[in-house]
């Protein structure tokens, strides 16, 4: 527990009660729980942020006018108390303070609540309110123990990643919040200026260019906890604005900010008590493709895609044979023991694929007598052997490009782990992904796959112009049990190859010069070779607490039509203060 030093208003916290205090009087000050009027006697629980005890009122020990005023408290009436700890008669082991109660001889009642919209504490088997509710009375919400927890491990991660990454030498350094917009993937939210009717301000997708900028103002390593802001369609695992642990190095290297993050990750995992075993296995993209499917693989589940093309190249099944014949591949996953899965269960597997937008998913039971399914019926001994089936197994297999295919079986893969009830290889699971491509394709034009400031892979850095889409990055990201917990890369820290890149992305340049002039004009003056890595706060806590999403880890989140129902934001700004910001509202949503 926290510090129980003694505030004006209390000499301790609720938490901190214990048979140690036994026989000394204490001042304690919290918000009324629940009472129980047993007629001669009167029993209080009050709680802080530090827990929860027993307060007891009685004739003996309790002057008439504090008795009276006890009977009038209510559910989350604030009270401040004094009187004698004392051996509870009736121990509650459940309570960390169950072991001692306060007999109560002075009351005074701070601050008295009306009935509250939700309740804040329930029994553990009752379903908690909507979460509407708990967003529209949001400091009700925050009062659970639970969320409680979620804050302070919140706190004590930040906490723990500042000291870290102090000891390393990394210095934090704050950047701006009102910036340049520069195109990061996503739209920007955009402040209008007083001063200069008519132009706008940006607020940071990330700290990504300032950092690169405090690269070559010689700040040899930087780190800041920072605040961003992202104008996009939101997820369960998104905010329109969150908490990243950004860093960057000088003369660093990939092998650097890897042993660096895992360093800093091993430090967030035992604050979390969750294992973190180092060094963390590492895939390139490609790797993690082909086997998982995904660039965000849970490597707790042990399941494997198989490229199963040449066994299948003369499959009966005309469908499959042509797709292969064209250039396409047959993936597929093995389930050992699969074939007693219930055809319904089957197709909620075929749902998980099409849901990715694959025509679907083809599958067989495999016998002693041969096979069975849509593609079982079509497959002979030989096939059977080259897919190393053996009897009782079922296979799931995706055929088509792997654009179409990966995601299909990646969807799968997760699926049929929790059907078939795959044991899990292990409860944590870590993982780099490296290479990750240039470019992705978006339209037929190349986009970033993670931001247009990631270095080419050394050997890719003359295909830049030429086949932009045959280029690796240096990119890496962190995953944690299936999620992306961070995402980094080396810099482009030369200016003629960072034009180029702007260039095969679409900008003309003027625009380069328009939008990232400045960064140029940084590099130009003599920048040294950097690296660095973002790693997100919101999302470690919601993962590392077990969390549903990450409204559930910030205290006044937006909801996914990105509004706090609390405070009541957006709002319309009033026509005056349009007008001096030189605004018209051409239309309003009904």
């Amino acid at each position: 527990m926290r510090s129980a030093e003694a505030t004006g208003l209390r000499t301790h916290r609720i938490g901190s009660l214990s048979e140690e205090l036994v026989g000394k009087r204490v001042a304690l000050a919290g918000w009324v729980h629940r009472c129980r009027d047993l007629g001669k006697l009167l029993f209080v629980d009050l709680r802080d942020a530090s827990g929860l005890a027993q307060l007891s009122f009685g004739p003996d020990w309790t002057p008439a006018e504090a008795l009276r005023r006890a009977r009038t408290l209510g559910p989350e009436y604030v009270a401040r108390v004094e009187g004698l700890v004392c051996e509870r008669p009736d121990a509650n082991p459940d309570l960390a303070t169950g072991g001692v109660e306060l007999r109560v001889d002075e009351i005074e009642v701070l601050s008295v609540a009306r009935t509250p919209e939700i309740p804040v504490y329930r029994a553990p088997e009752e379903d908690p309110p909507s979460e509407e509710l708990r967003l529209r009375h949001r400091p009700l919400d925050l009062r659970r123990t639970r969320a409680q927890q979620v804050l302070a491990m919140r706190h004590d991660l930040g906490l723990a990643a500042r000291n870290h990454l102090d000891s390393l030498g990394f210095v934090e350094v704050e950047t701006p919040i009102l910036t340049k917009a520069t195109p990061e993937g996503a739209r920007d939210y955009v402040v209008p200026s007083r001063v200069h009717p008519g132009e706008f301000y940006a607020l940071p997708q990330s700290p990504q260019l300032y950092k690169q900028i405090l690269m070559t103002a010689g700040v040899d390593r930087y780190f800041q906890i920072a605040r961003c802001f992202r104008d996009e369609d939101l997820r369960a695992d998104r905010q329109p604005e969150f908490t990243q642990i950004d860093l960057e190095a000088a003369f660093a290297e990939v092998d650097d900010i890897l042993r660096w993050t895992e360093g800093l990750a091993s430090r967030l995992a035992e604050v979390a008590e969750i294992e973190a075993r180092t060094p963390f296995p590492r895939l390139t993209w490609a790797e993690a493709m082909e086997r998982y499917g995904s660039d965000k693989p849970d490597l707790r589940n042990p399941l494997v895609i198989e490229d199963h093309s040449t066994a299948l190249a003369r499959s009966a099944m005309g469908l499959v044979r042509g797709a292969i014949q064209r250039g396409d591949r047959a993936r597929g996953i093995v389930l050992k023991g699969g074939a007693k899965l219930s055809r319904r269960l089957i197709g909620s597997l075929e749902d998980e694929a099409r849901n990715t937008g694959a025509p679907g998913l083809l599958w067989a039971k495999w016998g002693e007598d041969g096979g069975s399914g849509p593609l079982g019926k079509h497959l002979v001994a030989e096939e059977g052997r080259a897919m190393n089936l053996a009897s009782g197994d079922l296979i799931l297999v995706a055929v088509g490009r792997d654009s179409v295919t990966s995601p299909a079986l990646a969807a799968v893969r997760d699926a049929a782990a929790k059907v078939a009830r795959v044991p899990a290889e292990r409860e944590h699971s870590w993982a780099w992904v490296t290479d990750f491509p240039l470019f992705e394709d978006k339209e037929g034009r190349p986009a970033p796959s993670h931001h247009p400031f990631v270095m080419p892979h050394p050997d890719d850095v003359e295909l830049v112009d030429s086949d932009p889409f045959g280029v690796r990055g240096t990119a890496y990201d962190l995953v944690y049990n299936g999620t992306e917990l961070g995402s980094g890369s080396v810099r482009v820290h030369l200016p003629g190859l960072q034009r180029r890149i702007l260039s095969a992305i679409g900008l003309s340049s003027p625009e380069i010069d328009e939008r990232f002039g400045f960064l140029l004009h940084a590099l130009g003056s003599g920048a040294p070779p950097h690296a660095g890595i973002a790693l997100g706060l919101d999302r470690a806590v919601q993962k590392f607490t077990g969390s549903r999403s990450l409204r559930d880890v910030i205290a006044f989140p937006k909801t996914t039509q990105a509004r706090s129902l609390f405070e009541g934001a957006p709002t319309p700004v009033p026509p005056s203060e349009l007008e001096t910001l030189g605004i018209v509202v051409a239309s309003r949503r009904a």
